[in-house]
């Protein structure tokens, strides 16, 4: 856990002289660590960033890349940055849940569900928006071509577990298109590779989840791409950068930061997209060129202003409080607004300086 220590001034009158030095000697050093004088200081300290492993939060694997997650924190006495993957943004959320996680790349959805649960944390910036698509197995492009989403009517579907961005686009898209995604489909919780895996030996008929898993698949001849996100939702608002509630109230200066190095790779992969397909490609051991390839197809835009997403972090607050109604109301939850879901403080008081 990332936790600054606080000086003592308390002096016990009956202490021996042993005991005073020792504990002067201690708060020395945690003093130093924090207050600054972090180049005198023994002690370190880990910072622990989660993100999955898509094209949506190449930002934060580019940062580990280069180094500037350890660079740029140095000097706030963090000695280590730990990257934590996840397959998906629930497992990421529980993992935040359970104060495993200090920083999170995640759509925008699952901290939303996480909230809804007690999580302790606010999305502090922006990451991207739509870039994720339905691929369907090829003999069914024909179908889906001329009958649109009722060619899913019946049809097993693999994407992320409820709670994720992807389970509630295409739920609320099922729905605004006449079918119910419990009764008339069969929406299976997979991974990327255990989708790209299902569609290919035919064990599911379609496939929805973020980029780059699209268009490996289509890259395989395993599927086609029917339908982007950006056609299902316009605009709508994908992943996001969260911080903990205890990193908000004792770290600001730490979140700053944070915020400060993710719009500095933002800035960075917008204008070497080819750069950051490669940082990718290798940290994820991907095919270079089919992540390029997948940049140049997805509708994904790479973001990293946080008043973006609120439009849509208040949908998803909405959709995901009427697929849970029951079990909320029964709790006395009522549907959550913006300031229980977003802190742009941070992100407006590092840019404001910048803009100076």
């Amino acid at each position: 856990m990332y936790k600054m220590e606080r000086r003592g001034r308390e002096k016990r009158g009956v202490a021996s002289l042993a005991v005073v030095v020792a504990v002067v000697a201690v708060a020395v050093s945690v003093s130093a660590l924090f207050a600054g004088c972090v180049e005198e200081a023994e002690e370190t300290t880990t910072l622990r960033i989660g993100y999955q492993p898509s094209t949506h939060q190449t930002a934060a694997m580019l940062a580990a890349e280069k180094g500037w997650w350890g660079e740029d924190l140095a000097r706030f006495g963090v000695g280590k940055v730990e990257m934590k993957e996840f397959p998906s943004g629930p497992p990421e959320m529980h993992a935040m849940l359970a104060g495993d996680l200090d920083f999170a790349y995640v759509g925008v959805a699952p901290p939303i569900a996480a909230i809804y649960e007690g999580l302790d944390a606010k999305i502090v910036a922006g990451v991207q928006t739509q870039g994720s698509a339905i691929v369907v197995r090829p003999e069914l492009a024909a179908e889906y071509e001329a009958k649109g989403p009722q060619a899913l009517k019946g049809k097993a579907i693999a994407t992320f577990p409820p709670g994720s961005i992807q389970h509630t686009i295409l739920s609320k898209w099922l729905l605004e298109n006449g079918l119910d995604p419990e009764e008339d489909t069969d929406i299976k919780e997979m991974k990327p590779g255990d989708a790209a895996t299902a569609i290919g030996v035919g064990t599911v008929d379609a496939v929805f989840l973020p980029s780059p898993t699209p268009t490996i698949i289509a890259a395989e001849g395993n599927g086609v791409v029917v339908e982007w996100s950006g056609s299902m939702w316009p605009d709508h608002a994908c992943c996001c950068l969260v911080a903990s509630g205890e990193m908000i109230r004792e770290h600001p200066e730490v979140v700053k930061q944070i915020i400060r190095t993710h719009i500095r790779a933002t800035e960075y992969e917008i204008e070497h997209p080819e750069k950051a397909a490669e940082i990718y490609a290798k940290r994820q051991g991907a095919d270079p060129t089919t992540i390029k390839q997948s940049l140049e197809a997805t509708d994904m835009h790479w973001i990293h202003d946080p008043h973006l997403e609120v439009k849509s972090g208040l949908e998803y607050a909405s959709v995901i409080y009427d697929l849970n109604r029951e079990r909320y109301e029964g709790k006395g939850i009522e549907v959550l607004g913006e300031e229980e879901i977003f802190d742009a403080s941070f992100y407006d008081a590092v840019t404001a300086t910048e803009e100076k």
